[in-house]
């Protein structure tokens, strides 16, 4: 048994979906049937239930990249197989809006955590094809706009430097997130398969003419289209 999640081999389905929120995960267990409580250590609550007969979980890691990397590597040690999180993220984009969904086709790693396991030296951690290709299968069929693109995984929200956003929209990066880059690298070092689903909660860094922040309704009904996207493209994976 590891040791922040107290669960065994088999209490995780092969499929999770990773998000920061606890209480987002226990929105989602409620979309499954089925669902049963496999960790609640710590605040990381996790749930394995079925969502159309097939079986899949939900697990909270928490905010940033070290308590991430915790939850993957012992998710890694319970034999999971493929890890989609499904999360916030700010855009900056010249073309990113609110509520635009980004699928993290690579996340360059812009923390700490992820530099340290590379022993700094470069790589850009990427997504599972077949994942992001369902995606795109599913965006299509259901008309929901999804932007796949290159997003950067970061360990400061609240970032003081003014030249931070303009140094990575320079670089062609969409979006600013926090989990992302770790997530990928642990799943390509170790094999297995990753996604990651975005939803832009807001504008980072933008011409104030278009810097919206979206209401606490908007966020939730957002998220709650992001939820069932990316659980539809589970079903067909």
């Amino acid at each position: 048994m590891p040791i922040h999640l107290k669960a065994n081999k088999g209490d995780y389905a092969p499929t999770v979906l990773l998000v920061g929120d606890p209480g987002r995960a226990d929105r989602i267990s409620k979309l499954l049937d089925k669902t049963r409580l496999v960790n609640d250590n710590r605040g990381l609550f996790g749930y394995t239930g079925q969502y159309k007969s097939k079986e899949v979980s939900v697990q909270t890691t928490g905010m940033g990249c070290p308590s991430a990397a915790i939850v993957v590597e012992e998710l890694i040690q319970l034999d999971v197989k493929r890890f989609i999180r499904i999360g916030t993220c700010g855009g900056i984009g010249e073309h990113i809006r609110p509520l635009d969904i980004v699928a993290a086709v690579a996340a360059s790693p812009f923390d700490g955590t992820t530099q340290t396991y590379l022993r700094h030296e470069p790589l850009a951690p990427y997504a599972t094809f077949e994942i992001l290709k369902a995606a795109h299968d599913i965006s299509r069929a259901l008309d929901i706009k999804v932007c796949f693109s290159g997003v950067a995984s970061v360990d400061v929200f609240y970032n003081p430097f003014p030249d931070y956003v303009d140094n990575l929209r320079k670089k062609g990066v969409v979006a600013v997130e926090m989990e992302t880059s770790l997530i990928y690298y642990l799943a390509n070092r170790s094999n297995k398969e990753a996604a990651s689903f975005l939803l832009v909660s807001d504008i980072v860094g933008g011409d104030e003419h278009f810097t919206k922040y979206v209401t606490e309704q908007e966020l939730a009904e957002g998220m709650e289209t992001l939820i069932n996207f990316v659980l539809e493209v589970f079903i067909n994976l």
